[in-house]
């Protein structure tokens, strides 16, 4: 008992020593920021050349890019899991296209953000624009929403489609309404992860649909826009005499929209869990 009881002693103190960094560095990143942290500078545009103002712009064009990667990359993600779990026959073609996923998800985010360039961008003629971005990190975070929710339509159990089956539904019907709906926390995790990597991504949207300054809100998915990510980047390496409040501001505004999409899509995998509703 006392040896177990020093075990979990140790483990406390190993999380604590993992996690004080992290504490430290979000401390350091509050103090630098408050002069800065107020609603007008949310809810204002930047001014004199992004030394003054807010990031409204930023924000905005921040959610137009996590909210779209979520709706484009999703149905093809979870579809592609169903494919490959549920209808393709066990064999080496398979094998060799997990595989491929799995690399997918290893490749530099800046390799995405070249292909978005050349085929977005440039051979359909897209521009740099919020469409780009959006079809870009959708690829980016493909690999993860498949991976996951692979892993969700695995965990549920065979007796469960056997059943369904068994009381004379087709296969369809029993992916949708009983093989899903179980594997639905599984395929939110692949979610919140993909809307958290879309949020915090900069060198995709570099080549494909940031702009360096850009004091108005885009009016249609063609438009260019402002993000957080090079938001950041730029008033850190390109602003000269930008003052160091608004750097450490916009970081703070960044790691935050990040923390509430995640709370939101957290959220919504618990209802998920309880209601198992599809």
């Amino acid at each position: 008992m006392k040896f177990q009881r020093l075990v979990f002693a140790l483990l406390g103190m190993i999380t604590f020593i993992c996690v004080l960094p992290l504490i430290l560095i979000l401390a350091l990143l509050l103090y630098h920021s408050l002069p800065v942290l107020k609603l007008s500078f949310l809810l204002e545009y930047p001014r004199e050349g992004l030394r003054a103002g807010g990031i409204l712009p930023a924000i905005v064009g921040t959610l137009y890019l996590a909210l779209g990667t979520a709706i484009v990359s999703l149905p093809l993600g979870v579809l592609t899991a169903i494919y490959i779990n549920e209808y393709a026959p066990k064999g080496r073609l398979t094998r060799v296209i997990r595989i491929a996923i799995v690399n997918l998800a290893g490749v530099p985010s800046v390799v995405y953000g070249l292909f978005g360039l050349a085929v977005f961008v440039m051979l359909f003629h897209f521009g740099v624009s919020l469409i780009a971005g959006i079809f870009t990190l959708s690829i980016l975070v493909l690999p993860i929403v498949i991976t996951s929710a692979e892993e969700g339509l695995r965990s549920v159990p065979m007796s469960f489609r056997e059943a369904s089956l068994a009381l004379g539904a087709t296969k369809w019907q029993t992916i949708r309404r009983v093989v899903l709906p179980t594997a639905l926390p599984g395929i939110a995790t692949g979610a919140i992860l993909a809307v958290s990597r879309a949020a915090g991504e900069t060198a995709p949207i570099l080549f494909t649909c940031a702009a360096f300054y850009l004091p108005r809100l885009p009016k249609s998915p063609f438009d260019e826009i402002m993000a957080l990510p090079y938001h950041v980047y730029v008033i850190a390496t390109q602003v000269p005499n930008a003052p160091l409040s608004i750097q450490y501001g916009a970081t703070v505004v960044l790691l935050g929209l990040v923390f509430l999409l995640n709370i939101v899509a957290i959220l919504w995998r618990m209802r998920l869990r309880r209601t198992k509703k599809w």
